[in-house]
């Protein structure tokens, strides 16, 4: 990058004060900005140290952001991997909420179907891909679908 140009500090410090970012994304967003590898990763680091960047409050904002916008852990923890999240942090922000994923997928499927009953085979499955596809598990669809007889 030309020395008229930003530096990758500032680029960074931008990019974090929009909103938290994981490291892999901040990493990303810099390469794209033509800043190199290696300048990238010892900035990270000093982020890091500094308190500036942090992967842990990255994920305890996403988890609440997303479980708030309706989406469940399946979902939330596939795109947390995907954004460069350790397994064993996303399992600590997923599970620390306390949350009653069964009642949070029964909510969205009110939101979207209301109380008309599925009518047929065809109809059971497509509410239950729009759960699944909300990152709910199958018990959890199970226990809000209702059951063929009851419908």
């Amino acid at each position: 990058m030309s020395s008229s140009g930003p530096n990758c500090r500032d680029c960074a410090l931008r990019l974090l004060t929009r909103r938290e970012h994981s490291r892999l994304e901040l990493h990303s967003k810099l390469i794209a900005r033509g800043f190199a590898s290696a300048q990238i990763d010892g900035l990270l680091d000093q982020l890091q140290t500094e308190g500036l960047q942090s992967d842990e409050r990255f994920t305890e904002v996403y988890v609440r952001s997303r479980m708030q916008r309706g989406f469940g852990p399946l979902r939330i923890r596939e795109e947390l991997r995907k954004k460069g999240v350790v397994g064993d942090l996303i399992s600590a922000y997923l599970n620390a909420q306390s949350v009653d994923w069964v009642e949070r997928a029964r909510t969205q499927y009110h939101k979207r179907f209301g109380d008309q009953p599925a009518n047929d085979y065809q109809e059971r499955v497509k509410r239950a891909r729009f759960l699944q596809g909300r990152g709910f598990s199958k018990e959890a669809i199970f226990k809000v679908l209702p059951s063929p007889d009851n419908s």
